[in-house]
């Protein structure tokens, strides 16, 4: 008894000094390591030894070396979002001055090849770490580099097919999307389904959740309707769409995961056909996060999970006043990476960035909630459900404060 008395304290003290520790990184710090499972306590900072030299762009002077892998001069679109992570990266050192990080900026040009070179530069120039890329090719670019030199990724990709034993996903991924907003459709008695899905890589991935926990609640499938899509046209949704009229009746949830014009289209057509939405909820996922589909008093009563909101508006507003734009839903990705490596430098010593830290069982908090990295390189989050209002969201389920339940 006394013995075991012993263990417990041991592991309450580890679990505070971990909470205090990283809650010290600054006051929007989140990314608190709720850990039991670390062992011993960490030891002293590591005293850096001469480093390389550095070439390009770098945040931060501390001495922990990250890698921060981006798309910043690609010959699409994507420079725009490597500009929007990179900001939110600075914005974390800034709010956090005491972080000792020193992020290596390196561009990947949305490249298998490119996320290859860039991580061989990073870990040349002594980084520990690698945060990003940000598209699945250049990851796996990336990933090539780094298990030969045995440093561990964070990557922003969705792409699951990235992820590996030290190839960490912290996106928000499909899969624990459909999770959430099937699993509460089952516990509110909706036990027959029908889902219109995209005919993509993405289509197949949220199939196949949704099949899973559609089971995993003794539900059924009425129908699953695939659909393409290309730009604007979205006259195969239509069609569809309306061929979901012979079992409205016998179905009491219908779910549209994808977002953009996908909803509105489905709800304006399926009401033209007589659908009775006060009787059928129509359900969907994290892509449904967006002010087009909020706002729309058409979706009211519908449900679909997603993190929840005060950490990111605040997120948001700072980012807001000093970059004068509004950042995008997934910016806070890059945001949580940097406080989770500020505190897990700050917590956890020369263990900082070892599997059995990352993986820990009980996870982080960052601006998006919960999570924790699995040691096949998913994630798993806590989400809310949310109702839509015609003028906004209300949360129904909140989001899990701990992986001791539901998971």
């Amino acid at each position: 008894m006394a013995s075991g008395m012993r263990g417990d304290d041991a592991q309450q003290r580890r679990r505070l000094f971990l909470k205090t520790a990283l809650a010290g990184t600054g006051t929007m710090l989140l990314g608190g390591c709720m850990g039991s499972t670390l062992g011993s306590y960490p030891g002293n900072q590591i005293q850096p030894e001469a480093q390389p030299q550095i070439s390009g762009e770098v945040i931060g002077s501390g001495s922990v070396r990250i890698g921060l892998l981006l798309p910043l001069a690609s010959t699409s679109n994507d420079t725009s979002v490597g500009t929007v992570f990179k900001n939110a990266a600075a914005l974390a050192l800034q709010n956090f001055p005491s972080a000792d990080l020193q992020l290596l900026v390196k561009d990947t040009g949305g490249t298998a090849t490119g996320g290859r070179a860039a991580a061989q530069a990073a870990i040349s120039e002594g980084a520990e770490l690698i945060l990003g890329p940000v598209f699945s090719t250049a990851v796996s670019g990336a990933a090539q580099a780094a298990r030969s030199s045995g440093i561990p990724v964070i990557a922003f990709s969705t792409d699951t097919s990235v992820a590996s034993r030290g190839i960490y996903l912290l996106s928000f991924l499909p899969e624990g999307n459909v999770k959430r907003i099937i699993g509460y459709a089952n516990s509110q008695r909706k036990s027959s389904y029908a889902a219109l899905i995209p005919e993509s890589p993405y289509g197949a991935v949220v199939e196949a959740a949704f099949r899973q926990e559609v089971g995993r609640g003794s539900g059924r499938i009425a129908t699953i309707q695939r659909y393409k899509q290309t730009g604007s046209d979205t006259s195969d949704l239509v069609a569809k769409t309306s061929a979901l009229t012979s079992v409205l009746n016998n179905i009491d949830a219908l779910f549209v995961p994808a977002g953009g014009s996908a909803p509105s289209t489905v709800v304006q057509t399926l009401v033209g056909q007589g659908a009775d939405f006060g009787r059928i909820k129509l359900l969907g996922t994290g892509q449904w996060d967006v002010g087009q589909i909020k706002s729309n008093p058409a979706l009211a009563g519908a449900w679909f999970a997603g993190p929840e909101e005060q950490n990111f508006n605040t997120f948001a507003q700072q980012y807001q006043k000093t970059y004068g734009s509004a950042p995008p839903r997934n910016a806070s990705l890059a945001y949580d990476g940097v406080t989770l490596c500020a505190g897990l430098v700050r917590a956890a010593g020369q263990q900082r960035f070892q599997q059995n830290i990352l993986t820990n069982r009980d996870g982080f908090i960052g601006i998006d909630g919960l999570f924790r990295f699995q040691s096949n390189g998913l994630n798993q989050r806590g989400l809310a459900v949310f109702q839509l209002t015609g003028a906004g969201v209300q949360v129904i389920s909140p989001a899990p404060r701990d992986f001791r339940s539901g998971f």
